[in-house]
């Protein structure tokens, strides 16, 4: 599937495609608990794709340990590749962080990250799926 392409689905192809714990994240913007997810400590290389798309989304090249409880990247894999939006909830102001290709929630960014971008993508393992026969690609 081309990249530029939009993922487009019903509700209830994207309940059926996904997990119930995966629908809560990805569709309806929900949260992971910290320190719970599969790649939180996660070391191997390739490509982080989105869970529901399999778009591409972060090179783990680009992963750090952020002792925040979530995975953590500097930068995505393109700047395509996500859209930023504002998210007020929770009684806050945030930058939400969703998938350019179908839209479905990811995780936020914050300026606190480290060199070289200062941003730290603070993203849900349920959204994500590591797809490690990319790990050439994503070294250099």
């Amino acid at each position: 599937m081309d990249a530029g392409t939009k993922v487009e689905k019903s509700e209830q192809e994207w309940r059926e495609q996904l997990t119930p714990e995966q629908y809560e994240v990805l569709r309806r913007a929900g949260t992971e608990p910290p320190f719970s997810g599969a790649y939180n400590y996660a070391k191997d290389s390739g490509m982080y794709r989105c869970a529901a798309c399999g778009a591409e989304l972060f090179p783990s090249d680009t992963k750090f340990d952020s002792g925040t409880g979530w995975p953590s990247f500097t930068e995505p894999a393109t700047a395509e590749a996500v859209e930023l939006h504002s998210d007020r909830s929770h009684g806050m102001t945030r930058t939400e962080v969703t998938c350019r290709r179908c839209g479905s929630h990811l995780g936020h960014v914050f300026d606190d990250g480290p060199n070289p971008t200062g941003q730290r993508y603070c993203i849900n393992s349920l959204s994500l799926d590591l797809d490690a026969s990319d790990a050439e690609s994503s070294t250099g």
